[in-house]
């Protein structure tokens, strides 16, 4: 069955560095785009990347452009999302999922914790 496992969340100082890494399993990962979003209590979700398929091209929420970067290892089944200059802000429970957001999520992982405090 399809399963997208996240990992590598925690607790970070601002200005702090953590990768994000997706685990896929159940379906071939060089055919699909990888999104990452973000959901906290009293925001709406939003989409902080999705990686394509071809060549790996990447869209990014404004806010995050030059702080977080998209990858993908298809040989090793696993989706990353690098994030620098972590903010306050940034904090969020953060979920990998199939497919784009534009296009709809068809499935994702159970999310992990990112929180950014001092």
């Amino acid at each position: 069955q399809v399963q997208l496992v996240e990992s590598g969340g925690g607790l970070v100082q601002p200005g702090g560095s953590l990768r994000l890494s997706c685990v896929v399993s159940g379906f071939t990962l060089d055919y699909y785009a990888i999104g990452w979003f973000r959901q906290s209590p009293g925001k709406e979700r939003e989409e902080v990347s999705c990686i394509r398929t071809t060549e790996g091209n990447t869209d990014y929420l404004d806010s995050v452009k030059g702080r977080f970067t998209s990858s993908r290892d298809n040989a090793e089944n696993t989706v990353y999302l690098q994030m620098n200059s972590l903010k306050p802000e940034d904090t969020a429970i953060y979920y990998c999922a199939r497919g784009c957001e534009k296009f709809g999520y068809d499935y994702r992982g159970q999310g992990i914790q990112v929180t950014v405090s001092s």
